[in-house]
């Protein structure tokens, strides 16, 4: 049975785009169109649609506001439509938070590389939000359990996450939970350059650790988190014994860029005996063939588990290749590094 979408929309133009988007495609059919907030509850009511695509900004009703209703009355996949502002990067966010899957930007031309673009990433955000986990949709509380804090100096380890669908809120559960002394943490989370800015604002406002967003020649040091910037990669290189953060504007990998393999593999590289990886909730396969490698040179490798996981695509992907030590639920990841850092700790000093 294919994907049977919604389009909510106040613009004929978008409406027109997104029914292109996604026509012609053998798993995804549009079964309606709406033209604002109300129209859209109605027929989000009488349709029962298995995906619903929202606008933010429509007359009446706002994206946000439909959304919360939604989220209150009867959870469901909805992938937020947003413009590529600062302004359209707050209330993506604010909608990650409230329960939205993922979001889609809107195209900033009408060249053929640029609609290509879009229709590309209105079909994976549609696919991402059809498979994921309704039961974790709209979800507030995980009761994550912190992780303790290191006495002392903490042990020579890199923590390096990799995380796509579902992230934004997934990240927002658990960074607060873990120690300000914690090693080095690295995170390749999918998501356009204009988003990883106001991201990294509002992840670095709740957490204990300080956030940013990575810089080419960014020293690693405990108590800090970088997040790779959207629409580059980030690898892990080594100058003189310090790990520094590259950035690279190379061809996306495994269908990203930021990629999740290319910053597992540069950390294969130069201290992979050195690193507890993990792969989170998200769409497709990143982040398996780096976790192999990563695995091979000795690392702790982690994976979320499907119950806790918005969209179990990535974990599932990285745990099939049997390079994955153990999965583990949302709840208990920030114990779970800790005891993955203590793991290594151990062997560094034997």
């Amino acid at each position: 049975m294919p994907i049977r979408v919604l389009i909510v929309d106040d613009s004929v133009f978008m409406r027109s785009m997104l029914k292109s988007a996604m026509g012609g495609i053998a798993d995804i059919e549009v079964i309606g169109t709406a033209m604002n907030g109300n129209d859209g509850l109605a027929k989000i009511e009488s349709l029962k649609p298995d995906v619903v695509t929202l606008d933010f900004e429509m007359p009446g009703l706002t994206g946000l506001e439909v959304l919360e209703r939604v989220m209150k009355k009867c959870p469901m996949p909805i992938v937020m439509v947003s413009t590529k502002t600062q302004k359209g990067a707050k209330v993506t966010l604010d909608a990650l938070q409230l329960g939205a899957v993922d979001y889609v930007a809107k195209p900033l031309g009408e060249k053929s590389a640029t609609l290509q673009s879009f229709r590309e990433d209105v079909l994976n955000a549609v696919r991402a939000a059809a498979a994921s986990n309704r039961q974790r949709i709209g979800t507030r509380e995980d009761g994550v359990v912190s992780a303790n804090a290191f006495k002392g100096t903490p042990p020579n380890v890199i923590v390096a996450i990799g995380i796509s669908a579902g992230g934004p809120a997934t990240l927002h559960k658990f960074v607060p939970a873990i120690p300000q002394n914690f090693p080095p943490i690295v995170v390749t989370q999918h998501m356009p350059a204009d988003f990883t800015g106001p991201f990294c604002t509002r992840l670095n406002d709740v957490a204990n650790v300080t956030v940013k967003e990575a810089e080419t020649g960014d020293e690693l040091r405990p108590g800090t988190l970088h997040l790779a910037p959207g629409g580059r990669h980030m690898k892990i290189e080594s100058h003189i014994g310090r790990l520094k953060v590259a950035l690279d504007d190379g061809p996306k990998v495994s269908g990203f860029r930021p990629s999740v393999d290319v910053m597992f593999s540069s950390l294969a590289d130069v201290a992979g005996d050195r690193v507890v990886a993990i792969v989170m909730t998200g769409m497709g396969c990143d982040g398996s063939v780096g976790i192999k490698q990563l695995k091979k040179c000795g690392a702790v490798t982690l994976a979320q588990d499907q119950a806790s996981s918005i969209v179990y695509g990535m974990p599932k992907a990285a745990f099939e290749t049997g390079a994955v030590d153990r999965q583990v639920a949302l709840r208990d990841v920030p114990t779970a590094l800790h005891e993955g850092i203590e793991q290594l700790a151990l062997c560094i000093k034997s």
